[in-house]
């Protein structure tokens, strides 16, 4: 088993930064493919950014060159670093983690840290 815990989220002005982080116990997670979704009021959850084992990085249109997924696997963390924070940012982030096909059934996920961007 995997466990997840998120931190970092809070409120900010638009314009602002936050940096996410994702602490994995209970196994390593270096072999896992590891990612951060979000969702907001009345909205489906989304997939925002990836990382592979190796480190490639994929992001949803609406976050890149704004955001940066990241991992130290010598900490079993992953991060989340935004930058020029929008309103339509706002949400719950969720950290998930999956040694296949991130968002199957098999996946695990974190509680979800609350981040909310002011106009």
């Amino acid at each position: 088993q995997v466990q997840l815990v998120e931190s970092g989220g809070g409120l900010v002005q638009a314009g602002g930064s936050l940096r996410l982080s994702c602490a994995a116990s209970g196994r390593t997670v270096s072999s896992y493919v590891m990612g951060w979704y979000r969702q907001a009021p009345g909205k489906q959850r989304e997939l925002v950014a990836v990382i592979t084992s190796g480190g490639s990085t994929n992001y949803v249109d609406s976050v890149k060159g704004r955001f940066t997924i990241s991992r130290d696997n010598a900490k079993n963390t992953v991060y989340l670093q935004m930058n020029s924070l929008k309103p339509e940012d706002t949400a719950v982030y969720y950290c998930a983690a999956a040694y296949g096909v991130l968002g199957t059934k098999d996946s695990y996920w974190g509680q979800g840290t609350q981040v909310t961007v002011s106009s």
